[in-house]
């Protein structure tokens, strides 16, 4: 199949861009390289006394022989969180696996994991996405110990699975699959749920029903069940060719999900360089594999953390990207699924339907995949139109669903929900923004309305309480961005605004913040650059200005005369109730040196170059 033009194009320019970053990145990964035997050797043997102490007999006996290659285990695991707790039962089934295909298995190290859904409109909150770059640390502390062959890398939801990747990437001559838990079964539909979340934000429910709907959604082990960041995640790893095919959406605690934990055991053994197959992960993250990720999200209608998160994790592979590639692609990617916040169904309903084996098979039939990447399977992307069964107790795999289950959910390219992947650039005099409009209706994409500056989602929902947002006008959000606060999500504002919207309103939002990964179905221009902190032209917006928000072409700004506008002073805001309390104390660093979040609001610094201009 002839490749999509635009996807051809875009891949030659980030390739042309990145040319010094990714050469000098692989040269890197070649240095660090052990060209023969297995890496413990190269360390002393004080060292390796160390590595293999409070290991049992037999497997103390095969490390110090030092012929086998030695699996690290690196785990984001807790049991608070649903998403983690099936992990706690993963690293016994990846030590057995890794013993019957003549390797060893040790952990390595935990990283933290953290949930948005616990600290939504929470101080916690403000901590959420500098966790990536903790994980990504943690990571590399777990691998620094210098005596292991490949990587197993147990995570799911927002922040692990970015911070995992930019931290194993720094050891880029390791093989690495990614394993995942899967999603927890179908609870409460999300419709019913989000009818709940506004009828208490308009007072028609009482909190005891919100907490019964909201435990009815979430109720078991496993990622929450909608389309958000979590589950972007998940599909992410499987088209970047991080996963064993067909695993993303899996549910844990069945034998098929078991089965899969110690298959990726065993195939990490193979793609060692003591296996049949050397396959580092540097070899699997390139430029290709980047934009395949890229359209994945957009086919998907995936969460536009992603277009913080993506750039970070291409920068950590020496590949520079931004949100005109995001915005290109998105033009010529159609949508294939309606997955909730962009349809009514969970990703179980999308896995019956055809799953992620469907999907690809679609895309790369389109030409809107390269099909010619490395993934941990080998050579090409094809396997990868597969999908996972028990054939006894082994895992094999079989050619996905020749036509989609639910074409309410999954589509052919064919016959697209939409002909673009529903995310748009925005620019004008307020920056740079990107909005999802896959889940917003046609009616409501364009809004021209006076602005209110609220300079926190608090005061937003304190005038929603006092009756003051009953009108047409664009709710102004500022000091939101990674520098500020640490750039929380507004996920609070949606089921507020959504109140007014169905009222009849025009209503939209403007800021350098985030929202959730599950942005719904009013029209929010986020992530504006540059921050309002860092001179951005978002904090000159006063009360009354009118703003135009046109997603259809592309546009932001604030209608007010140029001499007016550049006239005006930046303020200076109070910041000081975000600096302490709930660990904030201690991210003061991070806050001073990230990056904007079309760099990946990275806080490394020059460790982790960010995009260059186009």
């Amino acid at each position: 199949m002839t490749l999509n033009p635009t996807l051809v194009r875009v891949t030659d320019r980030i390739r042309a861009r990145s040319r010094d970053s990714r050469a000098a990145y692989l040269a890197r990964v070649e240095a660090a390289a052990c060209k023969s035997g297995t890496a413990r050797t190269r360390v002393s043997c004080a060292n390796q006394a160390h590595a293999y102490a409070a290991f049992t007999p037999n497997d103390k006996l095969v490390l110090r022989q030092a012929r086998l290659p030695n699996l690290a285990i690196v785990s984001s695991y807790n049991d608070m969180l649903s998403a983690h707790q099936p992990l706690e039962r993963m690293p016994p089934l990846l030590k057995e696996a890794a013993r019957a295909a003549g390797a060893v298995a040790q952990f390595a190290g935990g990283v933290p994991a953290m949930c948005d859904g616990i600290t939504q409109g929470e101080a916690g909150m403000e901590l959420s996405l500098f966790s990536r770059d903790v994980i990504a640390m943690a990571t590399a502390v777990a691998l620094s110990h210098n005596v292991f062959d490949g990587a197993l890398c147990l995570g799911v939801c927002d922040k692990i699975v970015p911070g995992l990747l930019i931290g194993a990437l720094q050891f880029g001559h390791l093989p690495v699959i990614f394993v995942p838990a899967g999603p927890m079964t179908s609870g409460l539909s999300n419709d019913d749920k989000a009818r709940i979340r506004q009828r208490f934000a308009k007072g028609e429910a009482t909190r005891e029903e919100l907490l019964e709907s909201e435990m009815a959604a979430y109720h078991g082990p496993g990622t929450c069940t909608f389309y958000g960041t979590a589950n972007s995640n998940q599909m992410l790893m499987e088209v970047m060719g991080l996963h064993l095919p067909g695993s993303a959406f899996v549910n844990p605690g069945t034998p098929l999900r078991d089965g899969l934990t110690r298959a990726a055991a065993e195939r990490l053994a193979r793609i060692t360089r003591l296996g049949s197959e050397y396959i580092p992960i540097a070899k699997v993250i390139d430029e290709r594999a980047i934009v395949n990720g890229i359209v994945g999200l957009l086919a998907t209608g995936g969460s536009t953390n992603h277009t913080i998160h993506l750039v970070a994790m291409a920068a950590a592979a020496g590949i520079h990207i931004n949100w005109d590639d995001f915005a290109e692609l998105s033009a010529a990617v159609p949508l294939l699924t309606r997955i909730y916040p962009n349809g009514s169904a969970d990703v179980n309903h999308f896995h019956a339907a055809g799953g992620m084996g469907f999907l690809i098979r679609e895309l790369l039939g389109a030409g809107l995949l390269h099909g010619d990447v490395t993934t941990v399977m080998g050579e090409g992307l094809a396997r990868y139109a597969e999908e996972p069964w028990l054939d006894g107790d082994k895992v094999a795999w079989r050619p996905a669903p020749a036509a989609s289950l639910d074409p309410a959910v999954l589509r052919p390219a064919a016959e697209a929900f939409s002909p673009d992947g529903g995310l748009k650039l925005l620019t004008g005099n307020l920056g740079r923004a990107v909005i999802k409009v896959s889940a917003v209706k046609p009616a409501h994409r364009v809004v021209e309305a006076p602005a209110i500056v609220f300079d926190s989602q608090e005061t937003v929902a304190e005038a929603f309480d006092r009756g003051e947002l009953k009108r047409d006008f664009v709710a102004v959000v500022r000091f939101q961005g990674p520098r500020a606060n640490g750039m929380p999500e507004l996920h609070r504002l949606t089921p507020l605004l959504a109140v007014l919207q169905d009222e009849g309103f025009h209503v939209a939002l403007v800021t350098d913040g985030r929202m959730s990964g599950a942005s719904g179905k009013v029209p929010a221009a986020i992530h504006v650059t540059p921050e309002c902190l860092d001179g951005g032209p978002l904090a000159r917006v006063r009360d009354g200005d009118v703003i135009r928000l046109d997603a259809e072409a592309g546009v932001l700004e604030a209608r007010v005369a140029p001499g007016e506008w550049n006239a005006r002073e930046l303020p200076v805001p109070d910041l000081d109730a975000h600096q302490h309390g709930t660990g904030r104390e201690l991210f003061a660093n991070f806050r001073a040196n990230a990056l904007g979040a079309e760099q990946g609001a990275s806080t490394f610094g020059t460790t982790l170059p960010g995009p260059v201009a186009a």
